[in-house]
């Protein structure tokens, strides 16, 4: 791995360990398909192929979870999701945009 995707690879591990797990939900792909959340897939993507060539399937990964959570938002999904030992509580539903004075 070159220096630049050691360095990648290390924020997305930041990320996963200090963030992640404070922000209170998983990624819409997570959540529909109950595989790898982004960062997991992203850090496994740049590990196989590098970053140069990884750029294409991260793409890909980011875009099948923009459609996860556009699916996910049509619905009136609420649930927990398990992360190992923690429950996550998530819910994609939108909130419905009043129209007209009120």
């Amino acid at each position: 791995m070159t220096p630049v995707g050691r360095a990648v690879d290390r924020a997305i591990g930041v990320y996963q360990r200090r963030i992640s797990p404070r922000k209170g939900w998983r990624c819409a792909h997570a959540a529909l398909t109950g595989g790898a959340s982004c960062s997991g897939a992203v850090r496994e993507i740049l590990a196989r192929r590098g970053l140069a060539r990884g750029a294409a399937p991260t793409a890909v990964q980011f875009l099948a979870c923009y459609q996860a959570a556009r699916l996910l938002a049509s619905t009136d999904v609420r649930g927990v999701c398990c992360c190992g030992p923690i429950p996550i509580p998530f819910g994609f539903r939108t909130p419905h945009r009043r129209r007209g004075p009120h």
